[in-house]
């Protein structure tokens, strides 16, 4: 598909693209590309393969701007990045796309954008920032979805969602190395190596610099926090284990003297005059019992229970 650049894009066929001396936008396959980049006369050769994108980057030519887009799947970071390939100079920008998402983010332009003062910065500006639109609501989503988490673990809840923590912490990573691709790409767009743009244009680039950095730091705080978490879920932990040791330590120090008591009474020697007092019993009893009293109440007043 075929778009000029006026107060709205306006779709064109391919012949009047070559009368029109408007900037232009045109989505195409990487077969119609093969056989008509030379109708652009952006004098490139540019035949990279689907297969062969892996990141968001521009590179200057010559007499032009090529580049990659690989755009993480918001719905589901588990699935294949949108992966399309682009080309621009002065006179406009082609894609080329077999996925569908470029052409998806230029008719969200279509339906929302007019342009006073129209301009091929101003499209690509808009363009970049469809791809950001709605991260402010999803960080905003992942923030309280680890509130959450750190509330459960606070209450001390004993399933704990790690799976969902290292979910979280994983897209927000792709989400991060995303906007770092997306800076590099938006500095040399400002760099404006071959003068396509005008200058007092550049400003666009600057505006979406500076929101990508926004986004960035916020992803950066975002996956600091899921560390956090699970630090503090261990912590968590550990201070349960050490309230069990502690349990477990004062119940072996309460049986120590009982056990020795025991121990002492079970050597059957055969001089020990108490085992024929017939208070005997009744007395180790009474001993047994005012140890196991006075050592709770030790522990108690040195608040280790």
């Amino acid at each position: 598909m075929y778009f000029t650049i006026g107060e709205s894009l306006q779709e064109i066929s391919k012949k009047d693209l070559k009368k029109t001396d408007k900037q232009y936008v045109a989505v195409v396959s990487y077969e119609e590309w093969a056989k008509s980049r030379d109708s652009f006369e952006m004098g490139i050769d540019l035949e990279q393969n689907i297969s062969e994108i892996y990141t968001t980057k521009a590179e200057v030519n010559y007499d032009s701007l090529t580049g990659s887009f690989s755009i993480p799947n918001r719905a589901d970071f588990s699935k294949e990045d949108f992966k399309f390939a682009f080309a621009l100079d002065e006179k406009g920008v082609v894609f080329i796309d077999d996925s569908g998402k470029a052409l998806e983010i230029i008719n969200g332009i279509r339906n929302t954008k007019k342009w006073k003062l129209p301009s091929l910065e101003r499209f690509i500006y808009d363009f970049l920032d469809q791809i950001v639109i709605d991260d402010i609501r999803l960080m905003e989503k992942y923030e309280r979805e680890l509130d959450g988490i750190e509330k459960m673990i606070t209450e001390g809840e004993e399933k704990f969602p790690s799976s969902r923590l290292n979910e979280i912490r994983n897209d927000i990573r792709d989400l991060r190395i995303h906007y770092e691709q997306l800076m590099d790409l938006g500095q040399e767009l400002e760099e404006n190596e071959n003068n396509f743009f005008k200058q007092e244009n550049l400003r666009y680039f600057r505006l979406f610099l500076n929101r990508i950095a926004r986004l960035h730091d916020n992803s950066t705080s975002l996956r600091d926090y899921t560390v956090q978490l699970r630090d503090l879920y261990k912590a968590h932990i550990d201070l349960k284990q050490n309230r069990i040791m502690t349990v477990l330590t004062v119940v072996t120090t309460i049986f120590m003297p009982l056990t020795l008591i025991a121990g002492w009474y079970g050597m059957n020697f055969k001089f020990m005059p108490e085992l024929e007092w017939k208070w005997s019993y009744p007395v180790v009893i009474a001993v047994c019992m005012l140890i196991a009293v006075g050592s709770l109440w030790f522990f108690k007043k040195k608040k280790w229970l």
